[in-house]
C-alpha cells in the first residue's frame, strides 16, 4: 500500500501538445440520499464471507478518470449522459491534479482509491472511452477506479482490509488518500535494441539461472538441447528466439508429459509407452472409429483447436474443454473471464469457424467456510474466488451472448492453493468448413484486440507450480477480458468465413502470435514483421509484442485478392484487422522489427526438436480396508440424507446459475434447473441447434476426486460413466456420445503421481472402447501443487487431488421425447435401473459420517452399454416420465430430488434391492441400499400403463420396483414394516438449497 499516488501512477508525458493542454478529470459515481450503498456492502458482506470482520464503517463509489482538454461542464454533462444513471445515481467531479478543497466525509475520514496497475485491460474504461467520443467529447484516455471512504480502528486493519477486500495486488493498485494526477497515459516510446542470450558458455546452474529470470519452465535436458542447437548454428539465440522455443515447448503447449516415453509399472506388472497419449486416449478413438467401419460420425480429432463430430447433412459440431487454473487463482475474475473467452476463441479457431452457440463451467474449489486461519500465506479466501469466478464466467458468457447451460462445483481442502477452473464451448460449422489449409503466399492478418503486456509467459507460467510469492512473481500472466470486442470479431469472422475470404483461423492463446503463428505456419514457414502489429499503448519491446497473450486476437491466413474486402468488412464493424507478416515457404519462422532480424527459426527444430524425456510411472494399489459395520449399523438414515443434502458438493447451486443466461439464442431445451418451479437439478442440458429440425445436442459431465484416493481407474471410469448416463437420462442416443477429457493433476515428476494418472488414461482406454465412446478432444493442466513456508519455517506442499474431468456431448433424435428428472404425476410407479454393490468408499456418507475405508464404485462396461441401450430405448418409445442418475448420495438423495423438484413425494421400499458382492451384515444393508454410489443405476418414474411395455423394452437389465409417487409431499422409506426415512420435500429441498443459497 503506498501513501502517495505519485509512487504507483506514472506520471508520463506523451509530448504532444494536446496532452500538455488536458486535465485529469475524477468524476465519482454515488448512490442517490436515501438510497443503498451496494459498493460498501458489498465488501462488510466479503468481510464477513472470510471471517475477517472488524470495527470498520464504510461507504463507497465507482468512477472514472477522464483525461481532456475540455471544460469540467461539457466532462460533466457527458458523463450524467453517458456514464450514469440519473435516477439512482449522482456524480460529482473535481481536477484530480487539484487538492480536495473539502473534506469529503467527516465521520469516514480515510479514502482509499483502487486503480487496475498501469497496463491492465480496463474494458469498462475502453467501452466509456468510445461512448464518451461518440457523444463529441474529445477524449484522450480514461480509466476507471473504486473509493471507498472508510473508519479503521488501526493502519494494521486498515491494511488487512485493502488485502482481504478491497483490491488484487495481481493487478490492482491501492492509493490512500486522494488522487494527484495531471496525466494517466501510459508507455513511453520504445528504444529498439537486440537483445542476445548467453548460452554457449553457460554451465547447467547458470543455464538454470537463465531459465528462472525468464520464467522459461524448461527443463535441463530442453536447455542443453537449445544450448547445443545454437552452438551448432555459431550464435548465441535472442531473446525472443528463446521464449518462442520455451512457449512451444511449454507443457501447456505441447503436453510433453502426456504425449511422452513412460515406463509404468502397477500390481499386474509393467509397461512402456513411447507416446502414453497416443497409445491410451487416441488409441481408443482410433479403435472405435475403426470398428465403426461406414458409420464413422467423428469428423475432426485431437488435430484442432476443438474436436468435430458429425450432426446431420449439413452441420457439424465442434467440442472444447479448456483450463484456466493458475490464472485464477491469483486473480479469480480474470483468470475464469478469459478461460470463457479463451475457449470461445477455440471454436472460433476451429475448422474455419465455428459458431459458439452454448458454454459449460466446471470448478474445484477449497470449501467456501473454511476458516481464515487455515489459508497458506497469500492465498485468497475460497468463498473470494468461488465468488470471483463465477463473476468471470458469468460477465463474458452473458456479454457474449452464449448461455452457460451445463456444469458443476466440487469442494476440497486440498484445492485451497490451486482452485481449478474448466471452461467449455459447443459451436456449430457447416460440413465444408471443418478443415483449414493455410497457403503459401497468404498474408498473416491480426483481427481484434490490440497487444499489450497482458498474460506474457502466461503459456510458461501454466507449467509451474504456485507459490507463497506467485501473486508477485507471475502477476504479468493475469489478463483480464473484453467480451464486447469477442463479440465484434466473431460476427466479422464468421461472415467473413461464409464469403471464402480466408483459408486458415486459430486464436491467439498461451503464447500469442508466438503460438498461433507458429502453429499454422509449421508445414510452410512464415515471415512476421512485429511493428506492424498494433498496440494497446507505447512502449512494448519486440518480444513483448511476439510472446504477449492480450486477449480477442485472431490470426487469419488471407490470400492477397481477398486482403482489401476483408479489410472493408472488418472496417464496417469497427473491427481492427491489420496485416503483420506472410507465410512464405521457407520452412522457417523470421521474425523481424522495423526491418532488422530479430529471429530465425527451423520450424523443424521448433516444433520437433524438443528432447523426448522418458518418466517413470508406477502405482501401489492402497491396501483396501473395510468399513466398520458398527458405525455404518448405527447411521440414522434420515440425519444422514438431510446431511448429504447439506454437503457443499451435492447442495444446490442456483447462486450460481441464475446468474448465467441460460436462454440467450432461444435453442435450450432442458436448462441447467428444471421442475415445477425449477428449481430441481437437471442431469444434462439440451440445445436445439436448428430451429428447422427437431434434432438436438445434448451436454453433460462427470467427475469425482475422491475416487482417486482409492484407485485412479476406477476414478476414470466412474467419471465416464457419470457423463454418459447424464446424458442418456435426458435421451441421448448412447451410439452418439463424444467425450473430452481434461486431466488436471500434481506433479507428475514423481513416479507415483505420474504413475497414478498413467492409471487413469487407460481406464480411459479400456471403458471407451467397452462404450463405443470416443474421445474427440482433452485438454491436461500438470504441476498443479501450491508450495509454502509454515510459521515453524518448514516448506509445505499442497497438491490437489488428481482430478479428471469428463465432458460428453450427446444427440438426441427428437427433442420431444426429452425427459427431465422431476416427478410427474402421483400414483406413476418408480423403478431402479442397475445393480447396487457395497460401494461406500469415497461416497458423500462416508464424507459427512468420517467413516474410513470401503470399496470405490466400479463399472462393468458390457452391462453399461446394455443398460444405456435399453434404457435408450425406453426413451425414445415415450415409456419414461422421469429419469435420473444415481451418484452423489445413491438412492436416497435421487429420490429426494426428484420428489422436490417435482413438487411430489414418494413411498418406497427397498427391500427388493438385491446387494451385489455384500459382506455387510443386514444391519448394515439399508445404509447400503440407500447410500451406496454404485455407477449405471437411475431412477426412472413409469406410467402403470406403461409398466409392461417398460419391462420388456428393458429385458435383461436389472430392474426393481421401489415403488411409486405420492400426492403428499412427504418422501417415505421404508424397509418392509420399518420405517426408514420420513421427510417433508419441504425439508428436503431447505436442506439441499441453504448451503450456497448466497445473496
Amino acid at each position: 500500500m503506498n501513501n502517495a499516488s505519485a509512487e504507483i501512477v506514472p506520471q508520463v508525458d506523451s509530448g504532444k501538445k494536446s496532452a500538455n493542454a488536458s486535465v485529469v478529470w475524477q468524476v465519482d459515481i454515488l448512490p442517490r440520499a436515501g438510497l443503498p450503498d451496494r459498493i460498501g456492502s458489498k465488501i462488510l458482506s466479503d468481510l464477513r464471507d472470510t471471517n475477517g470482520e472488524r470495527a470498520f464503517r464504510i461507504a463507497g463509489a465507482r468512477g472514472f478518470l477522464i483525461q481532456t482538454a475540455e471544460p469540467q461542464a461539457a466532462v460533466a454533462h457527458a458523463a450524467t449522459k453517458i456514464l450514469v444513471d440519473p435516477v439512482v445515481e449522482e456524480i460529482r467531479i473535481r481536477n484530480a491534479g487539484d487538492p480536495p478543497s473539502v473534506v469529503e466525509r467527516s465521520d469516514l475520514p480515510t479514502v482509499v482509491h483502487v486503480l487496475l496497475k498501469p497496463g491492465v485491460t480496463d474494458p469498462e474504461a475502453e467501452s466509456a472511452q468510445v461512448s464518451l467520443r461518440d457523444f463529441g467529447l474529445a477524449v484522450a484516455a480514461v480509466r476507471t477506479f473504486r473509493k471507498y471512504w472508510i473508519q479503521a480502528t488501526s493502519p494494521n486493519d486498515l491494511r488487512g482490509l485493502a488485502k482481504k477486500c478491497l483490491a488484487n495486488d495481481s493487478i490492482e493498485q491501492v492509493i490512500v488518500g486522494p488522487l494527484s494526477l495531471r496525466s494517466i497515459d501510459i508507455g513511453s516510446d520504445y528504444q529498439f535494441r537486440l537483445e542476445t542470450v548467453p548460452l554457449g558458455s553457460a554451465d547447467a546452474q547458470q543455464l538454470q539461472q537463465i531459465n528462472e529470470r525468464g520464467q522459461l519452465s524448461l527443463s535441463a535436458a530442453e536447455l542443453a538441447t537449445i544450448q547445443q542447437h545454437f552452438r551448432e548454428l555459431g550464435r548465441e539465440p535472442t531473446d525472443v528466439e528463446l521464449e518462442t522455443i520455451a512457449q512451444t515447448w511449454s507443457e501447456h503447449c505441447s503436453h510433453k508429459t502426456l504425449a511422452g516415453a513412460i515406463d509404468y509399472s502397477d500390481e499386474n506388472g509393467s509397461r512402456s509407452f513411447s507416446n502414453m497419449l497416443k497409445e491410451t486416449i487416441f488409441a481408443a478413438t482410433k479403435t472405435i472409429r475403426e470398428q465403426m467401419a461406414n458409420d464413422d460420425w467423428c469428423v475432426s480429432v485431437f488435430r484442432d483447436n476443438a474436436g468435430i463430430v458429425r450432426f446431420d447433412s449439413e452441420i457439424n459440431v465442434a467440442f472444447k474443454v479448456e483450463t484456466h487454473n493458475r490464472p485464477s487463482a491469483l486473480e479469480p475474475y480474470g483468470g475464469a473471464n478469459t478461460g470463457v473467452g479463451g475457449v470461445i476463441r477455440d471454436i472460433l479457431g476451429t475448422g474455419m469457424g465455428a459458431k459458439p452457440i452454448c458454454g459449460t463451467d466446471v470448478f474445484c474449489f477449497a470449501p467456501p467456510n473454511l476458516p481464515a486461519e487455515k489459508l497458506p500465506p497469500n492465498v485468497l479466501h475460497p468463498r473470494r474466488i468461488m465468488k470471483g469466478v463465477v463473476a468471470g464466467v458469468r460477465d463474458y458468457g452473458n456479454r457474449m451472448g452464449i448461455p452457460t447451460v451445463n456444469g458443476a462445483i466440487c469442494f476440497d481442502e486440498r484445492y485451497v492453493g490451486n482452485p481449478l477452473v474448466f471452461c467449455g464451448s459447443v459451436g456449430v460449422l457447416p460440413l465444408d468448413k471443418s478443415f483449414k489449409h493455410p497457403q503459401p503466399n497468404d498474408w498473416i492478418v491480426a483481427i481484434g484486440g490490440r497487444t499489450g503486456r497482458d498474460g506474457i509467459h502466461g503459456a510458461t507460467f501454466s507449467s509451474a507450480e504456485l507459490h507463497e510469492t506467485s501473486d508477485q512473481t507471475s502477476g504479468g500472466a493475469v489478463q483480464i477480458g473484453n467480451a464486447i470486442t469477442e463479440k465484434m470479431f466473431q460476427d466479422v469472422l464468421l461472415h467473413a468465413r461464409d464469403e471464402g475470404l480466408f483459408n486458415a483461423v486459430t486464436d491467439c492463446g498461451a503464447g500469442g502470435f508466438s503460438s498461433a503463428v507458429g502453429e499454422m505456419g509449421e508445414e510452410i514457414g512464415a515471415e512476421v514483421w512485429l511493428e506492424k502489429v498494433p498496440l494497446k499503448y507505447r512502449g512494448l519491446s519486440y518480444t513483448e509484442i511476439w510472446i504477449s497473450e492480450a486477449q480477442e486476437r485472431m490470426v487469419l491466413a488471407v490470400p492477397p485478392t481477398n486482403w482489401d474486402r476483408l479489410r472493408q468488412l472488418c472496417a464496417s464493424e469497427d473491427v481492427e484487422a491489420t496485416i503483420i507478416g506472410q507465410f512464405k515457404p521457407t520452412g522457417r519462422l523470421t521474425l523481424k522489427y522495423e526491418s532488422t532480424e530479430v529471429a530465425d527459426l527451423a520450424m523443424g527444430f521448433l516444433h520437433g526438436g524438443r528432447p523426448q524425456v522418458r518418466r517413470l510411472a508406477k502405482f501401489v494399489l492402497p491396501k483396501a480396508t473395510e468399513i466398520d459395520s458398527n458405525e455404518l449399523a448405527f447411521i440414522d438414515p434420515s440425519q444422514a440424507l438431510l446431511d448429504i443434502l447439506g454437503c457443499f458438493n451435492v447442495a444446490s447451486k442456483h447462486w450460481v446459475i441464475r446468474q448465467y443466461d441460460h436462454e440467450v439464442q432461444g435453442a435450450s431445451v432442458i436448462k441447467p434447473l428444471v421442475g415445477a418451479t425449477n428449481d430441481g437439478p437437471s442431469d444434462a442440458a439440451v440445445l436445439r441447434p436448428r430451429f428447422d429440425s427437431w434434432r438436438g445436442l445434448v451436454v453433460a459431465c462427470g467427475l469425482n476426486p475422491r475416487y482417486g484416493d482409492f484407485d485412479p481407474y476406477h476414478m476414470a471410469t466412474s467419471a465416464i460413466d457419470e457423463a454418459i448416463r447424464n446424458c442418456v437420462a435426458v435421451g441421448a442416443n448412447p451410439n452418439r456420445i463424444a467425450i473430452l477429457d481434461n486431466f488436471c493433476w500434481g506433479r507428475t515428476d514423481r513416479p507415483e503421481t505420474l504413475g497414478s494418472l498413467v492409471r487413469a488414461a487407460l481406464a480411459c482406454h479400456d471403458l471407451a472402447i467397452e462404450l463405443q465412446t470416443p474421445f474427440i478432444s482433452g485438454k491436461d493442466s500438470l504441476h498443479n501443487e501450491f508450495k509454502y513456508t509454515d510459521a515453524a519455517g518448514r516448506q509445505q506442499i499442497i497438491s490437489i487431488p488428481g482430478t479428471l474431468l469428463i465432458s460428453a456431448l450427446g444427440q438426441i433424435d427428437d427433442i420431444r421425447r426429452c425427459v427431465t428428472m422431476d416427478f410427474k404425476r402421483p400414483g406413476n410407479l418408480i423403478y431402479m435401473v442397475g445393480e447396487t454393490g457395497p460401494h461406500l468408499g469415497g461416497s458423500h456418507l462416508s464424507l459427512v459420517c468420517d467413516l474410513i475405508g470401503g470399496h470405490v464404485p466400479t463399472v462393468d462396461g458390457a452391462k453399461a452399454r446394455r443398460v444405456f441401450q435399453q434404457l435408450h430405448r425406453a426413451s425414445e418409445a415415450s415409456l419414461i416420465r422421469a429419469c435420473h442418475d444415481l451418484s452423489e448420495g445413491g438412492l436416497a438423495v435421487a429420490l429426494a430430488e426428484m420428489a422436490f423438484a417435482g413438487d411430489c413425494g414418494a413411498l418406497i421400499d427397498v427391500r427388493q434391492i438385491g446387494l451385489t458382492n455384500s459382506s455387510f451384515d443386514p444391519n448394515c444393508s439399508d445404509n447400503v441400499r440407500l447410500f451406496a454410489e454404485s455407477n449405471t443405476r437411475f431412477i426412472v418414474e413409469v406410467d402403470p400403463v406403461h409398466e409392461a411395455n417398460f419391462i420388456a423394452v428393458m429385458n435383461g437389465v436389472p430392474l426393481t420396483r421401489l415403488g411409486q409417487v405420492t400426492d403428499g409431499g412427504v418422501v417415505v422409506v421404508r424397509n418392509g414394516k420399518r420405517e426408514l426415512i420420513h421427510l417433508t420435500t419441504a425439508e428436503l429441498k431447505k436442506a439441499w438449497q441453504s448451503p450456497l443459497d448466497w445473496n
